[in-house]
This record gives structure tokens, sequence and C-alpha cells, in this order.
């Protein structure tokens, strides 16, 4: 944070703490599911409710058991401010669309957590001026939603921007002071030791301001990791870290640590089985972790020819599996049983479609804003928000959507 804003910033966060606490209180008279278990939040898969092909969450609760779902981002608006969107475009305070996946979510006994941040877009801590603003950005979806939980998804780039790390980790501390009983997780990159440079410059911050959140989680994949070992391997050098930052011993960092990671193909061409989550999943309970969940839903299906082409896909895993295979694991950690199905069967392939023309090429030189399509690598592409230089399909999660073969 500005240290010439520090005073101010903490006079702003005393305002802050009546009205959030009171906002949280009336945010749940208006209607949200009371709270779950921690566990359930622990254990909630990723989902985008706007983009990549979003799956009924009905039915997913009926075939897996599953309760929680970690609906994702919450980012700046692409404009610029200190207001909260999801995905940069379609605002919190007149959303209709994700309070509807909400209301359906809770009127099968659910809920959600909501997370903020993630890959590519402006981070509200990098759009607002301190930690104050920046959590009562997001006091606001707390209280639209009646949330019980909330998990900050720092990462590249803005975890490379200490002001912004400083607003965040600021803005989860007031947060977590004034909505009691909030569940606040925090998830960051994974290396093969643990986490990188960026990734222990943020707990040495979230140490600095004297804030422990229920845990810190890695995402080990797209870091050279191959398989289940590679993953627990990272976990055991990340709990290393967490007790030589805070000073707690082996069994209290694990009880803060999390693990997140992705079902299937992963953006760099790694694939996580469900053997592999099996496995993670029996490392993190036998070693009581705080967390374990993965991206994505919307991902958790099986592709086809028609629609993957061997390549990561944001609405398919790549790998063999039944619809909400990976969702199962979540459930288990939670502590409940899942339905059986049956094995898993090939399916009839489908036949490709015929190509659609192509946009205009991509050019490296162009600027494009949100709405702009292009071609490359034969497929057609669709800018999210603001973009130049970044190729199409370098990430699920930068500037593009497929839409599909041309």
């Amino acid at each position: 944070m500005r240290r010439l804003r520090a005073w101010l910033g903490a006079a702003a966060a005393v305002g802050l703490a009546a009205a959030g606490t009171t906002a949280f209180v009336a945010g749940n008279a208006q209607g949200a599911t009371s709270a779950l278990s921690n566990r359930w939040y622990a254990a909630a898969p990723y989902l985008m409710p706007l983009d990549n092909d979003p799956p009924n969450p009905a039915a997913i609760m009926d075939a897996t058991g599953l309760k929680a779902f970690q609906l994702a981002f919450v980012l700046a608006p692409n404009g610029g401010g200190c207001s909260p969107t999801w995905g940069g475009t379609a605002a919190v305070s007149s959303d209709t669309a994700v309070q509807s996946v909400i209301n359906t979510v809770r009127g099968k006994g659910g809920d959600v957590s909501v997370s903020i941040g993630g890959y590519g877009g402006t981070k509200l801590g990098q759009a607002c001026p301190d930690a104050a603003s920046t959590a009562a950005a997001y006091q606001q979806v707390i209280s639209k939603y009646g949330l019980h939980a909330i998990d900050f998804d720092l990462e590249e780039p803005e975890y490379e921007n200490a002001a912004a790390i400083r607003n965040e980790i600021g803005a989860a501390k007031i947060l977590q002071q004034n909505n009691p009983g909030l569940y606040v997780s925090v998830t960051t990159a994974g290396t093969a030791d643990g986490t990188g440079w960026f990734g222990k410059q943020m707990l040495l911050e979230a140490k600095s301001q004297g804030f422990t959140p229920n845990n810190f989680s890695i995402m080990p994949f797209d870091g050279g990791f191959n398989g289940a070992a590679s993953q627990t391997s990272a976990l055991t050098n990340f709990n290393a870290i967490l007790q030589s930052t805070f000073g707690w011993d082996q069994a209290t960092a694990y009880a803060h640590e999390g693990f997140s990671g992705m079902n299937g193909r992963s953006d760099t061409g790694e694939y996580f089985s469900q053997a592999d989550f099996q496995t993670v999943l029996d490392y993190a309970t036998s070693h009581n972790m705080d967390r374990f969940t993965f991206w994505s839903l919307n991902r958790d299906r099986q592709c086809t020819p028609a629609d993957n082409g061997g390549r990561t896909s944001g609405t398919c895993s790549s790998v063999a599996q039944n619809s909400w295979d990976f969702a199962k694991y979540s459930v288990k950690f939670a502590g409940a049983t899942p339905p059986t199905t049956p094995p898993t069967s090939t399916p009839t392939p489908t036949p490709t479609p015929t190509p659609t023309s192509c946009k205009t090429a991509w050019s490296p030189a162009a600027v494009y804003t949100a709405g702009n399509e292009v071609s490359y690598n034969k497929h057609n592409w669709k800018a999210k928000w603001w973009t130049q230089n970044e190729v199409p399909g370098t990430s699920e999660w930068g500037a593009w959507q497929d839409e599909g073969s041309c």
C-alpha cells in the first residue's frame, strides 16, 4: 500500500467495519441460504457462470452430490474504475444472470463462494487506490449475494504488482474482520518448490499485515508438472514455506494449506487423470489439509473430436471420462459419498461439422477490443477485452475466446 495513505486507509477501514457487518447480515436476510460447513466451501470447484459453455449446476448436484461452487471471476471494469464486475464486463450491481445461478444452487440446498482475480483482465487491487476501497468493492459482492465464502485468486500479472497485492491482502483482512465467519481462501501459482518468488512475497505481505486466511492454496500445474507425484511433492515443499514464513509447525501449516488442480489437459499440455486426483486427494486428507479444489467444472466432461482436436479446452477435459468425474473428488473431500456411475465407455464419434468461414487474420500489431473477431491457426477467436500482441489460444484464461474451427 502507498505509505502516505496508510493512516487514511486505516480510518476508512474503521468506518467500513460497521457498514460491512451490517451489509453482510442484510444480505443474509434477503434470502441467502444458511452457511454450509467450511469443508464444502473448501471443496468447491471453480465454475464460470457466464462463459465457457456453463453447465447446469443443478444437474451436477444431482449427479455427484456436490453442494458448493466457486464462481469465477470478479474483476475491475474493462473501461476502468473501482467497482466489481463479472469478467470485466457485467456489473455486479445490476446482475441477474449470476444471481439466477446462485438461486438455483441454493434452492437445492447448496451454496456458492465467489472468486476474485484469476488470470488475465484488470483486478480490483490494481484499479482501486487502497485496501479500504478495494474491500468496499468486494463488500458489494458479499452483500449482494449474501456470501459466506470468498476466494482471492492472486496470480499473473497482478501478483507481480506489489502495490496491488498490498491492496488485495489488506482488503481480505478487512473483509474477514467485517464479516464474521466468512471463509477466506487465497490461491496462487504453484511451482516444483512450492510457489515462486512472487508467491513468497505475497505470503510475506500477509505476514506483515497480520492476515491469516482459512488457507493459502497453490495451483501445481502449468509449471512442468507430471502427474500426482510432482503435485504432492510441491505441496510438501509449500508446507515448508508456510512453516518458515509464519513460524507454524507442520500440522498447523497443513491446516492452512490448500490444493487447486486442473482436471485433464493443462494449458501447457500436462495431463492429470482421475487417478492423479485420487492420489492428491489421499495426500490432502491424510495431511489434514484445508482445501481441495480444481479448475474447472466447465471442463469436467469429455471432449468430442469436434470440440477439442487435441488441444486444451475451456469446455472439456481432453481425457476419457464420464461427465462430472472430477467433481466427485471434491465431494469426497467434503466428507460425502458421491453416487456411483457405470464405467466410462468410448463415445460415439461426433462428425466434424463443416468449418465456418475464417475472419480476418489476427495481427500482433493490431489493437483489439471486446467483441472483435479474428482468425488464427484455422480457428475463429473473439476478444474478451482490450488486447494487443497476445496470441490466440495461448491460454484458456487469456484475452481470446475460441469460437471453433474455420
